[in-house]
């Protein structure tokens, strides 16, 4: 009898211990977080990022999160410096995240990859700002592309300048592997059209390089001119070209923001195509446009106009929710395998697909400079 009793009570002992753990489980946070350049050095591009998610998160956690977890969203600050990038994904991972969303830059980025930070770590990375061909080829299992690539927004822009009845298209494009696998991309797509003669002019990323390279580009006739490298560069390029004399049609890649190029170019930023790897932030026709501005007006209110930044966190962060919701059990393992098993998935009018590899979107727009600063889609 006593045998009996004592046999019930461990048995009672151990349902309750695996009822508790169950629970645990079961209420157990998502882990979620963006390393970038936040506070320290601020990036407003980074920030914006940041405030997209935050946005998206807030929302999801407002409705009782997912499958009864809420999302745990944490932020560290690199401060645009490499090295400090890898000290905080040491640092992140010790807070076991599923995922870490848009590293941005491409010292960053590439540190991530040359030095294996992902090969033993328990996390994916949902997309990466710029989307370099390099960072894409070989790319990394576990880093899952969302905007659409460089080599897709270079492909796009040729094929409209080459609508206009352009002949000969200039690239500016900086003294860096982004800069020299745009170029390559560009030759490359020039090509692919035919009748389309590509001049190329390296320039590092200082004013008076970038003033040389503009008027090497000017002499050698060209129509039309691409620039290609990071924010800053790009802006700067965009205001040699004008101050060298050229007035033909300038485009630049997805980066760069009204904001910085009218900070740096001024009225010479009127006209300028910018390639746009997201839906117009400011757009109503797209039910995702309206989903957004609503929870950005809630979790921002002070905020009237809202960036292709601010859209990029918010779709990153909006998938990851997706994805999230249809795992067995929360891992970045199972989120790489049920990410990739997904087939397409409508994020309300701007679709992802990661079955057939790491790069899930396609879309690209080109939105044009209009005299008072926005971009015109």
């Amino acid at each position: 009898m006593r045998k009996n009793i004592a046999h019930m009570v461990a048995c009672g002992a151990l349902l309750a211990s695996s009822l508790l753990a169950a629970a645990h489980s079961l209420a157990q946070d998502l882990v979620v977080g963006q390393i970038g350049s936040l506070t320290e050095k601020p990036v407003p591009e980074v920030v914006q990022l940041g405030e997209g998610m935050k946005a998206l998160f807030a929302a999801v956690n407002e409705r009782g999160g997912i499958n009864g977890k809420r999302i745990d969203f944490f932020q560290l600050d690199d401060a645009l410096d490499p090295d400090r990038f890898v000290a905080r994904f040491a640092e992140a991972m010790k807070r076991k995240p599923i995922a870490l969303l848009s590293p941005y830059g491409s010292p960053a980025v590439q540190r991530m990859l040359s030095d294996k930070l992902l090969d033993n770590a328990d996390v994916v990375v949902l997309n990466a700002v710029p989307g370099a061909e390099a960072f894409r080829k070989p790319g990394h299992a576990k880093l899952f592309h969302v905007r659409a690539g460089d080599g897709q927004q270079i492909q796009r822009i040729t094929q409209h300048i080459k609508t206009l009845g352009i002949a000969r298209l200039g690239v500016l494009y900086v003294d860096a592997p982004g800069g020299s696998s745009g170029y390559s991309a560009v030759v490359d797509a020039a090509s692919q059209l035919g009748g389309l003669q590509v001049t190329g002019a390296k320039a590092p990323l200082t004013p008076e390089g970038i003033d040389e390279a503009a008027r090497s580009l000017l002499q050698a006739g060209v129509q039309s001119t691409l620039v290609i490298g990071p924010p800053k560069f790009m802006a700067t390029g965009v205001a040699a070209m004008r101050k060298a004399g050229g007035t033909q049609a300038i485009f630049t890649m997805s980066y760069l923001s009204p904001a910085e190029l009218v900070a740096r170019a001024g009225g010479s930023a009127k006209g300028v195509g910018v390639a746009q790897a997201f839906p117009n932030p400011m757009g109503v026709t797209m039910p995702l446009q309206r989903e957004f501005q609503a929870a950005m007006r809630k979790a921002f209110p002070d905020l009237k106009t809202y960036s292709a930044f601010h859209m990029e966190g918010y779709i990153c962060a909006k998938l990851f929710a997706e994805v999230a919701r249809k795992m067995k059990r929360p891992s970045a393992a199972e989120f790489a395998k049920t990410l990739a098993s997904m087939g397409e998935v409508n994020l309300g009018g701007f679709r992802v697909d990661f079955s057939g590899g790491s790069a899930g979107s396609r879309f690209v727009d080109i939105a044009v400079m209009s005299e008072d600063g926005r971009l015109r889609y």
